[in-house]
């Protein structure tokens, strides 16, 4: 996957308000069976991405908690399931399968945070997001 046409391939984002437009963005060109790759260090923007995305394709005040604990939350949408992983505290690529991701992988969005922890399991097809702290912003590199 590429990045849509209306997102660059390096976006600076100087405050929220500039994350939660890109999720948003990139939610535009999203359908069912992709996957979205957030990565980045603790604090660098991946769930307020996530919440734009989110907000994008449900409701504007849609509430959108970090799934650090539950390591997974689902919203349904026009587009098709959302499925928002944090997988921070997965210790074992092999436990994603308990938090349902091949159903996710098939037929819905896929927004996951860390997922680095997925080793051999993340898929090939996929958009990856490397978020970092710039200054006073953030920066994201889509590819």
């Amino acid at each position: 996957m590429s990045p849509p046409a209306t997102v660059p391939e390096v976006v600076d984002l100087a405050d929220e308000e500039a994350t939660l437009a890109l999720g948003a963005r990139l939610a535009l060109d999203a359908a069912p069976g992709d996957v979205f790759a957030l990565g980045g260090a603790l604090g660098s923007g991946k769930t307020t991405l996530a919440r734009g995305f989110i907000r994008a394709l449900t409701r504007p005040d849609e509430e959108v908690p970090s799934p650090t604990f539950t390591l997974v939350q689902t919203y349904e949408t026009p587009k098709g399931t959302i499925w928002h992983f944090d997988l921070y505290r997965l210790e074992d690529p092999e436990e994603a399968w308990e938090l349902g991701i091949e159903e996710a992988f098939a037929s819905g969005i896929s927004l996951i945070e860390w997922p680095e922890r997925l080793g051999s399991l993340l898929p090939a097809r996929r958009r990856e997001i490397l978020l970092e702290i710039a200054g006073e912003g953030r920066r994201a590199r889509i590819r």
